[in-house]
């Protein structure tokens, strides 16, 4: 979603939905940002309201765009949240959803190291939300992406502990989250398996991004995913630092060179 953060102006207003401290930095938009979240949100900064997403504390039609990044799994009440979240949106607005495949072995492993990772919904065909998401909305489908997985949430700089667990990767070694990510990804490029996905990113409203292939790239650390022209020319990370690009097989796979967290 942050090409089109990028494009919007002051005027505009949007809301961070289920987002803990934030799902993307603040800097990349000139739009009013707001993030909303149940939990208390300590150095979430400026623009951090404490609520819930099942009786949002706004206006009605008071937002341009709002993002769910990895949110609706953990709503309890969610044709509530969807409704909440139609009453919210002013006329032509936009809507970014995120969710995981349940089905996947990726998640299976997720909510298994997390302890069900707070999911309390089980989303397991494309179509699963946007039947809650269409009608409660009112706003068309207008693109779905396949998400897939770089398997950060094995790597040892982002897991402190569970360290029997996290056995199942090298002990969360980045040089073998690597190969594991690119064989998965060579085994479902020539099985048609789907060992790397994760998820899906939905698009509502008037906006559709310029490429709907799913993005295989994907770092290891952070678990965003990245366009191959971004790899080639340098991406950096939060934290400024170059980006360099694994070698090991196609399709290539973000590997940091630096070993701050993003």
């Amino acid at each position: 979603m942050y090409e089109h953060l990028k494009t919007l102006d002051a005027t505009l207003r949007v809301l961070d939905l289920g987002c803990s401290t934030g799902s993307f930095p603040a800097e990349i938009t000139r739009a009013q940002l707001v993030r909303l979240d149940r939990d208390a949100a300590p150095g979430a900064g400026v623009g951090f309201v404490q609520g819930d997403a099942a009786a949002l504390p706004f206006r009605a039609h008071s937002f341009d765009v709002v993002i769910a990044n990895h949110s609706f799994e953990h709503f309890d009440e969610l044709a509530r949240v969807a409704a909440e979240v139609g009453r919210i949106l002013k006329p032509g607005a936009v809507l970014f959803v995120s969710v995981p495949d349940a089905s996947t072995w990726t998640d299976k492993i997720y909510r298994w190291m997390a302890r069900g990772g707070g999911h309390v919904n089980a989303f397991t065909q494309a179509s699963d939300l946007p039947a809650v998401i269409g009608p409660a909305t009112g706003l068309p489908l207008t693109a779905v992406i396949v998400l897939h997985s770089g398997l950060s949430f094995l790597n040892r700089r982002n897991i402190k502990t569970m360290a029997l667990r996290m056995a199942l990767a090298a002990y969360g070694s980045e040089r073998v989250l690597m190969l594991v990510s690119v064989a998965a990804r060579k085994l479902d490029k020539v099985w048609g398996t789907r060992l790397s996905v994760y998820g899906w990113a939905y698009y509502f409203g008037p906006y559709s991004p310029k490429s709907l292939a799913a993005m295989t790239n994907v770092c290891i650390r952070c678990g965003s995913g990245h366009s191959a022209n971004e790899l080639r020319s340098g991406c950096r990370g939060k934290n400024g630092s170059a980006a360099t690009v694994a070698q090991a097989a196609e399709p290539r796979i973000y590997l940091p060179k630096t070993t701050a967290n993003f």
